[in-house]
């Protein structure tokens, strides 16, 4: 390069630029859920304090959307049916660097996934995406059940003078 070129200031200098690799860490209709419609990020740091606000709460874990693209349907379908039910749960959305430690204490191994809570408590989870009139009947069901434990979590005692137990 002839020194002229570095020092005058009329000619720009035109160099290659790179763009930035176009895959963004959080799909747009996920962000969506936060900026929109009052989502709260909920990570595993972060759980128990979203948890323990209360309620009936919704926790989204949309997977790898490149693998699992229903992941963004059940995110444009959440507020739908949020609204549909007047409102009644929180949503909550796991970034994907926490879905698979925060889905194990679900016992949660399908991606998208729901999980419900109450009062910080497990109700239940729907996976995948259904139709809309089987999304309404399995979340009402949901949200009339009792909390219970999470599927996969712990071992359940069975009591010695239990009928049904084999010892």
């Amino acid at each position: 390069m002839s020194p002229d070129l570095l020092t005058d200031t009329a000619t720009p200098l035109h160099l290659p630029v790179q763009a930035p690799p176009a895959v963004p860490d959080t799909p747009a209709l996920v962000e969506r859920l936060v900026r929109q419609f009052g989502a709260r990020w909920v990570d595993e740091a972060g759980f128990d304090a979203w948890a323990a606000e209360g309620g009936d709460q919704v926790l989204l874990f949309t997977g790898d959307t490149s693998r699992f693209p229903e992941g963004l349907d059940v995110a444009v379908v959440l507020p739908e049916l949020q609204k549909h039910f007047a409102q009644r749960f929180g949503l909550g959305v796991v970034p994907r660097a926490s879905e698979e430690r925060l889905a194990r204490r679900f016992g949660s191994q399908r991606w998208p996934t729901l999980v419900f809570l109450r009062q910080g408590q497990y109700v239940d989870a729907l996976s995948g995406m259904l139709d809309w009139e089987v999304f309404v009947q399995r979340v009402q069901a949901i949200l009339e059940q009792a909390p219970r434990r999470a599927p996969g979590v712990g071992i359940p005692l069975v009591a010695a003078a239990d009928p049904g137990s084999c010892h």
